[in-house]
């Protein structure tokens, strides 16, 4: 398929398993010139130390959200802040992240695939290039060696499976060996803007925790009213989005319905389709991986399938990669 000047069609669409290895890949050349840690292997432990603050401290608010909401800790325009930036950000990484820039579900213009960038980015849930990479090696490996978080890593039992449980949900991020972005993202390595993007992480992550105090302070004119937007928009809406982003890689593989065939373990648990924005009907994404629809059944709602429908509608996306009735039939579970 053709991509019309100013269109980018990301990743590999046509398939779920990542770009060859460099190594055979003759404008690898060029892009091993870029440095280590934009295309490294391994963490640092100034990166280790980061990475559990910025679980821990969104992860304490979290807990205590409740006693604080019990303590009338909790008003209109905290609910207001923290439910807009919870569903921006989730949908930038289940709309750009995952199905735009990971699977290339669809085509975009150029100011689309960086506001998806941005948008994805502003979830705090990584670099895109990295995130893209990890999500790549996980279809090409999904729930069988080469993993990089299958619930599954350490055995069937009981005690393995509730092993396999937490290093699938948040153990892998502490992983020392990182995947190749080279290897698995190098259409992402060798886009200056997107390397652009995925460097300025920090930058995006500091918007993200700064804004809802910022609209917070502006809308009730306090200071109290900038510091309990930060608590609920910013650390608390953090927490849950990365721990339901995370239960999509830990419960979606080990629990869940199983209507079409796919070469792993993942399953559809419907009590999470509206916190993940559609990505826990994760049976029908394993089984057809660039599909833009993941709820394809009666009653499966999928929101980020309906903002690709309305960017499709208005002409900011095209080419969307809909599962139609006989693709759906011919994925089907025996």
């Amino acid at each position: 398929m053709t991509i019309q000047a100013g269109e980018t069609r990301a990743g590999n669409a046509a398939s779920p398993t990542p770009p060859a290895d460099t190594a055979a890949d003759p404008t690898a050349d060029a892009a091993t010139q870029l440095s280590a840690t934009r295309g490294g292997e391994r963490q640092g432990q100034a990166e280790r130390i980061a990475l559990l603050l910025f679980i821990l401290v969104p992860f304490a608010a979290l807990l205590a959200a409740v006693p604080v909401a019990w303590g009338h800790g909790l008003g209109w325009t905290d609910v207001a802040i923290a439910v807009v930036m919870y569903f921006l950000t989730c949908h930038g990484v289940t709309v750009g992240y995952h199905r735009y820039f990971t699977h290339g579900a669809f085509k975009a213009s150029r100011p689309i695939r960086l506001a998806l960038a941005i948008a994805g980015s502003l979830a705090v849930e990584g670099p895109l290039v990295r995130w893209v990479a990890d999500h790549r090696r996980h279809h090409r490996f999904s729930d069988k060696e080469g993993d990089p978080h299958s619930p599954w890593r350490y055995g069937e039992s009981v005690p393995a499976l509730m092993k396999g449980l937490w290093w699938a949900h948040m153990g892998w991020l502490f992983d020392e060996e990182q995947t190749s972005q080279l290897k698995y993202a190098p259409d992402l390595v060798r886009d200056p803007a997107i390397r652009r993007i995925s460097r300025l992480f920090w930058l995006w992550t500091l918007i993200s925790l700064l804004l809802p105090p910022l609209v917070g302070g502006l809308v009730t004119l306090s200071w109290q009213g900038a510091l309990s937007a930060f608590f609920w928009g910013s650390l608390v809406r953090v927490a849950l989005l990365h721990h339901v982003t995370w239960s999509i890689n830990s419960i979606c593989h080990a629990v869940g319905r199983r209507p079409f065939r796919s070469r792993d373990r993942s399953g559809n648990v419907w009590w999470l389709a509206v916190l993940s924005c559609g990505e826990s009907w994760h049976n029908l994404h394993h089984a057809d991986p660039t599909a833009a629809r993941h709820g394809v059944l009666r009653g499966q709602i999928d929101s980020s399938a309906r903002l690709i429908r309305w960017f499709e509608l208005a002409g900011w996306v095209r080419d969307v990669r809909w599962p139609d009735a006989q693709r759906i039939a011919a994925r089907r579970a025996a």
